[in-house]
């Protein structure tokens, strides 16, 4: 059996996800596995994005500018494939909360999520200061030269907008934890890097700009990155209602990391 992606309302994927799918995945004693799951893999993200900038700085540029915008799309593509079907890969404040408002993620859910996000960016932060110090401003996110904090903000806002609809869109069809989303998301990231890095940092995710902000306790331009992601999430999920209508079973079953091997969905009635 299968999943057909059809258009049902809340009340009928959580029956759906209940009867179909492993219990220890939907079982809130082991709620910290997911977070934990969450606070390791953005670990990963935060100490690849911002150390890249670090390297940069601490080499003299033997890290040029393409290599650091590709390296976290490379970075969140492979977390994708090692844990999406733990938690669903998050990794970023932002998509949980496009998962919640979308009704693909459980709003009770969020604040723990939001709290291994943070933890983990905030672990990576102070990993790369305890090894390099404060070089390369720890990796910190700022608008760009001659790039005013509005300039920096819209261009977040439509990155992030960008990064949400391709987020959904493969968990809606392809899986985020499968080979096409995980080069989807990937991509996305690194591509937006190559041509807005120089604008605004090609953030796109709250944590990867406050932690390093809140680790040299720095906030200059702090506001930008988590306005910016926020409102390019709301914008994601408004775009996807109008591409695809209501949240359907498979977009669920993505942002809650339950793996597809295990599961046998049957048609609904």
């Amino acid at each position: 059996m299968k999943i057909r992606g059809e258009q049902l309302d809340n009340a009928q994927q959580q029956r759906m996800l209940r009867e179909t799918t492993p219990p220890d995945f939907l079982d809130s004693s082991v709620e910290w596995r997911r977070i934990f799951s969450e606070t390791w893999g953005t670990f990963l993200l935060v100490v690849v994005a911002a150390g890249a900038d670090v390297v940069a700085a601490k080499s003299g540029g033997a890290v040029t500018l393409g290599m650091a915008v590709v390296a976290p799309g490379m970075m969140v593509m492979v977390v994708i494939y090692f844990m999406g079907t733990v938690s669903g890969a998050h990794l970023n404040p932002a998509v949980t909360f496009a998962f919640a408002l979308r009704r693909n993620f459980p709003w009770r859910r969020v604040p723990g999520y939001f709290l291994g996000q943070i933890a983990g960016g905030i672990a990576a932060a102070i990993f790369l200061r305890a090894m390099f110090g404060t070089v390369g401003k720890l990796g910190a996110t700022e608008p760009g030269m001659d790039v005013s904090a509005l300039q920096a903000l819209l261009m977040e806002v439509l990155l992030t907008t960008g990064l949400v609809s391709t987020i959904l869109g493969t968990a809606s069809g392809a899986r985020n934890i499968g080979a096409n989303g995980a080069i989807a998301v990937g991509s996305y990231i690194a591509l937006a890097g190559l041509w807005a890095a120089p604008i605004s940092g090609a953030s796109m995710n709250p944590v990867r700009s406050l932690a390093p902000d809140l680790v040299r306790l720095d906030f200059a331009a702090g506001w930008v990155y988590l306005v910016g992601p926020f409102a390019g999430a709301l914008i994601g999920v408004l775009f996807e209602w109008i591409l695809k209508g209501p949240a359907t079973l498979t977009g669920t079953i993505a942002a809650q990391g339950v793996p597809e091997s295990e599961m046998a969905v049957p048609e609904p009635d």
